[in-house]
């Protein structure tokens, strides 16, 4: 029986049935469309100057690596855009270096600048701290408020005009049911592929993954020889976002396409809802804040 070949170069063996499209793709096929699809994200959004500098916010994971390695490619053809990367180091014992380890030598082939900044050397504490002394039940949102913080400083430091964040697909549709089933749904307006720093008070931060599957990433990174850390967070297993996460592949396996369709209609609801929020100083650190004292100083105070 001879092998299925590419639906698109119609030569080579296909390698990936991409369900909801119909379409079977080869390895080099499924890589340019994957490439195209995010740079054909980065012009519709306007999300990059060929003179950019930009830092992409890199943990070690197979989403972050990947983009560090879709954008070099892409920036590559232009000598005045400038790619650094920027990791966090939040203190989880057991895990995070494994992380910062594979970071750092996956920076080095690509030779690619790399700056680590840690919550200690930020908030004089680890995260692992801070679960302890707060007795924390919600231990993703508290290091959510502090990575949000950590890679503005962080970004502001390495002197860049963009962050690029390696959300996908999955990633998104997931953060919208959390705001749905937390009670706050104002919440959905602020997540968007390209947020533009509130008129300079934040660093624009830019999500070229964002119509990219997690499933696709994960494949694009096998195909191109990507190391990444597979070890799960010892913080994620009770997360809530697990079981939304479990919910959508399951409806996505009985019905391809399911996701895009979910994330198209998201997009519209984002759109429509757009906030216009005002940001003031922390009256504590001076950082951009929505409210009189920031998040991050509150979580500080209590530790």
């Amino acid at each position: 029986m001879s092998k299925m070949l590419c639906d698109v170069c119609h030569r080579l063996p296909a390698f990936y049935h991409r369900r909801f499209e119909g379409t079977r793709l080869c390895r080099m096929c499924f890589k340019k469309s994957v490439e195209n699809k995010v740079r054909k994200t980065i012009s519709e959004h306007q999300m990059l100057r060929r003179d950019d500098r930009v830092a992409v916010a890199v943990s070690g994971g197979k989403d972050s690596l990947t983009l560090l390695y879709v954008l070099r490619k892409i920036g590559s053809r232009f000598p005045d855009f400038k790619l650094k990367a920027l990791t966090i180091d939040e203190g989880i014992k057991g895990y995070r270096d494994e992380a910062i380890k594979l970071a750092r030598e996956f920076c080095g082939k690509m030779r690619v600048h790399q700056e680590v900044f840690s919550f200690k050397e930020l908030f004089n504490l680890t995260l692992d701290e801070a679960v302890k002394k707060r007795n924390e039940r919600h231990p993703c949102s508290l290091c959510g408020v502090l990575r949000r913080r950590a890679m503005e400083v962080g970004a502001r430091k390495m002197e860049v005009n963009k962050l690029a964040t390696a959300h996908n697909l999955d990633d998104e549709l997931q953060t919208f049911f959390l705001n749905i089933l937390h009670g706050e749904p104002l919440r959905i307006a602020r997540n968007k592929p390209l947020m533009n720093g509130a008129g300079g008070l934040f660093i624009p931060k830019i999500k070229p993954f964002h119509q990219i599957l997690e499933k696709e990433i994960s494949l694009y990174a096998y195909i191109s020889g990507i190391p990444f850390q597979e070890k799960p967070c010892p913080y994620a297993g009770s997360a809530l976002r697990n079981d939304i996460r479990r919910f959508l592949d399951e409806m996505e396996s009985r019905h391809p396409g399911l996701k895009y369709v979910a994330y198209s209609a998201v997009s519209k609801l984002k759109d429509a809802g757009e906030l216009r929020e005002g940001f003031t100083k922390c009256a504590l650190c001076g950082e951009p804040s929505a409210t009189n004292i920031c998040s991050v100083c509150e979580i500080t105070a209590q530790t």
